[in-house]
């Protein structure tokens, strides 16, 4: 199965809120599959399809101890729909986003709906890391990535520091 490539910032793309799933079929199914192998392959424990250059509202996701195997799962056009308490995501990083971590103020509870990979509905609430991933997550699927939610400061500070590597490679 082929690993698909990760957008990295400052990728105009990844600014692009998606559009939502219509058809659960074959094609999305394989997209699925590659898009969980690319996760671990890369390693992370989220991942959203605009991060790999298609514009749909689906997020693969395994938040789990590697060493514990793996606990997969898959949300197709996901919607938080309740949010409660805040909390701060210490040193929180992202695939697209590389070699660059911060504090990121989250709902420490959410509601999500969505669908499975089946086609099934799905409502759960999630806590601590699996709400923190799910709110990264879901700022994908809607053209945020975590750096727009942190300090002005601290955003320049990277943007500077990436259009300086782009210039000296």
């Amino acid at each position: 199965m082929t690993i698909l490539e990760i957008k990295t910032f400052p990728d105009k793309f990844l600014t692009r809120p998606t559009k939502p799933v219509n058809n659960i079929d074959g094609s999305l199914q394989d997209l699925i599959d590659r898009m969980a192998q690319t996760m671990y392959e890369a390693p992370g424990i989220g991942l959203a399809a605009i991060q790999v250059g298609i514009d749909k509202s689906l997020v693969v996701y395994d938040i789990s101890p590697r060493e514990e195997g793996h606990s997969f799962g898959v949300l197709v056009n996901p919607v938080i729909t309740a949010v409660e308490g805040s909390i701060v995501s210490e040193n929180e990083g992202c695939l697209s986003v590389p070699d660059f971590t911060s504090d990121v103020k989250r709902h420490r509870a959410i509601e999500v709906e969505g669908i499975d990979r089946h086609g099934n509905p799905v409502k759960f609430q999630a806590e601590g890391l699996m709400a923190i991933m799910l709110q990264h997550e879901i700022d994908h699927l809607e053209g945020k990535l975590f750096i727009d939610r942190i300090s002005k400061l601290k955003r320049e500070l990277y943007i500077r520091r990436i259009r300086k590597n782009l210039k000296n490679p």
